[in-house]
């Protein structure tokens, strides 16, 4: 069954203003702020950012800390949860469980939030972490997963 196009047209709305909310939300992450990241993707459901290498995310041995690739996996997964909840709603992290698999330095990181299961009270989901060469090549670097509850917005 084709879609009329005035169901497109909405769709397509829905899918920029989803974008706005998340990147105003984005946009006053003081820490995210400060590390440079930035939305790249927002889908209900999914979330994807990236973060450039710097010093201000580095460890002693010049990679990326484990606390930068936390943070970043953290916010991707938290927005794939915040973009399947109504406009009024925000989302604390309850706990999440991180696995580091490589160390890089150089590029950028990408984290991939997806929603594994939505719901009223607890939301489930998990993000992978990437890192991108200068040259585009892209390698795995971390999984996480992560409880979310939902929470009224405060602002």
């Amino acid at each position: 069954m084709n879609r009329s196009t005035s169901d497109q047209a909405a769709d397509a709305h829905a899918l920029e203003a989803l974008h706005a909310r998340i990147e105003a939300s984005l946009a006053r992450q003081g820490l995210m702020q400060h590390l440079g990241a930035r939305l790249l993707r927002v889908e209900p459901g999914l979330c994807e950012i990236a973060l450039p290498y710097s010093e201000r995310v580095t460890q002693q041995q010049g990679g990326f800390h484990g606390g930068a690739m936390g943070a970043l996996a953290d916010i991707a997964g938290g927005y794939a949860g915040l973009s399947v909840l109504d406009e009024g709603l925000e989302v604390v992290t309850v706990e999440y469980k991180i696995n580091f698999l490589a160390s890089f330095n150089g590029g950028e990181l990408h984290a991939l939030g997806r929603v594994v299961r939505p719901g009223k009270r607890v939301i489930v989901t998990t993000a992978e972490l990437f890192h991108v060469a200068p040259d585009g090549r892209r390698q795995s670097c971390a999984v996480m997963q992560q409880t979310l509850a939902p929470v009224p917005q405060k602002y």
